[in-house]
C-alpha cells in the first residue's frame, strides 16, 4: 500500500510537468518553463505551498507586454537578463527607483499572486525573500493581487550591503553612513484565503493546507532565523548570485507543509537550491526555471545541494555554534 501511495504521488507530480523539459531530482523535478504561463496551466488547485527567492529586476519590464499577457494576446513577458541572466549588469538602486520602475514591479507582483492562487490550494502559504528595500511594495503588491498576508520571517544574517559612506564623499563625510549596514533580510509569509466559514482544521483535513508544521522538536515555526551566510562550499556547487544557504531553506520547505504531505514549489529556481532542500529532508517539490544557463545548472547543482549536511537544530532555528 505504501508502495502503491508513493507511485500514485510520483505520478500526480510527472503530470504536472505538462509538455515542458523536465528532469528529476530524486522524487523531486525541475522544469524548464517560464513559471507565469506554467502556473496558469497547471490544474487550479494542484500545489500546497511557495517557497522562493523572486528576481527584482525591473528595468526592462514593460506594462503594455503585462497587459498583452493578461488578454491572451502573447507579448514579450521578460524577468530582466540584466538581473537574472547568466550576463550580469548592475542592479539597479533599489533606493533610487523611480516611480515608473516602482509601478512595474508592483504590477509584476500583482500579477504574479494572480496565478499563484490559480494554482495554489486554499490555505496553501507562500514564503516570499524580499530585501529591507522593497519588502513593502513587494507585499503590498502581493496582497493587491489576492494573497492573504500572514506575518513576516526575519532572516538574521549580516549583508554587505549599506554601511557607506557617500558616494564620491567618502572624504568629505567620513563620520557618516547613508544607510545602515544590513543584519537581516525580510521574507513575507501569506496564505491563499481559505473558503468562507473554513477553519484551520477543517482547511487541514480537506486540502492538507492552512497552518505551519511545527519543528522537529515539537515547538511552533518561529519568525526569527538567525542564519549563516551562504557557505563557500554551497557556492562552489551553485554559482548563483542570490543562493539561499541550504541550513536555511531547510527550515522554510519543512514549515510550509503542515502536515509534511504535498508539493511544494520554487517559481523561480534558479539553481534548484529550494528543490534540494525539500527533497533532503524528504519533501516533494517542484521548482520552474526559464533561464535556459539556470536549468542546465541546476542538473547537478541540485543533487549535490541535497546531499549536503546542515547543523539544523530541533528547534526552529540554525545553530551558529
Amino acid at each position: 500500500m505504501i508502495a502503491d501511495e508513493k507511485k500514485r504521488r510520483m505520478k500526480a507530480l510527472e503530470n504536472l510537468a505538462l509538455d515542458y523539459q523536465h528532469f528529476s531530482v530524486g522524487r523531486s523535478m525541475i522544469v524548464h518553463a517560464d513559471c507565469f504561463e506554467w502556473l496558469s496551466r497547471i490544474p487550479a488547485n494542484s500545489i500546497h505551498a511557495v517557497v522562493t527567492d523572486p528576481p527584482y529586476g525591473v528595468k526592462e519590464y514593460d506594462f503594455d507586454q503585462l497587459e498583452k499577457r493578461s488578454n491572451g494576446n502573447g507579448g514579450i513577458w521578460r524577468i530582466p537578463p540584466s538581473f537574472d541572466g547568466h550576463e550580469r549588469a548592475p542592479l539597479p538602486r533599489f533606493t533610487a527607483l523611480n516611480d515608473k520602475e516602482r509601478d512595474h514591479l508592483r504590477r509584476f507582483f500583482v500579477e504574479w499572486a494572480k496565478v499563484v492562487l490559480h494554482a495554489l490550494r486554499p490555505g496553501g502559504h507562500v514564503f516570499v525573500a524580499s530585501n529591507a528595500f522593497l519588502s513593502q511594495l513587494v507585499f503590498t503588491a502581493l496582497i493587491d493581487g489576492g494573497l492573504e498576508f500572514r506575518t513576516q520571517l526575519v532572516r538574521v544574517v549580516r549583508t554587505l550591503r549599506g554601511g557607506d559612506r557617500p558616494k564620491n564623499a567618502e572624504e568629505e563625510f567620513p563620520g557618516v553612513c547613508s544607510l545602515p549596514r544590513g543584519c537581516y533580510e525580510p521574507w513575507g509569509i501569506f496564505r491563499k484565503p481559505m473558503l468562507s466559514g473554513m477553519k484551520v482544521s477543517d482547511c487541514l483535513r480537506e486540502h492538507q493546507t492552512g497552518g505551519l508544521r511545527r519543528t522537529a522538536g515539537d515547538s511552533p515555526f518561529e519568525d526569527v532565523i538567525y542564519s549563516e551566510r551562504t557557505p563557500r562550499r554551497e557556492r562552489d556547487i551553485a554559482d548563483h548570485p542570490s543562493l539561499k544557504p541550504q541550513s536555511l531553506l531547510r527550515e522554510i520547505v519543512h514549515a510550509a507543509l503542515p502536515l509534511g504531505q504535498g508539493i511544494i514549489v520554487d517559481p523561480f529556481s534558479g539553481s534548484g537550491s529550494t528543490v534540494a532542500a525539500a527533497e533532503a529532508i524528504g519533501l516533494l517539490c517542484i521548482g520552474t526555471e526559464r533561464h535556459a544557463d539556470y536549468y542546465e545548472m541546476s542538473r547537478t547543482a541540485a543533487p549535490r545541494l541535497a546531499g549536503i549536511e546542515t547543523a539544523m537544530t530541533g528547534a526552529g532555528q540554525l545553530s551558529l555554534l
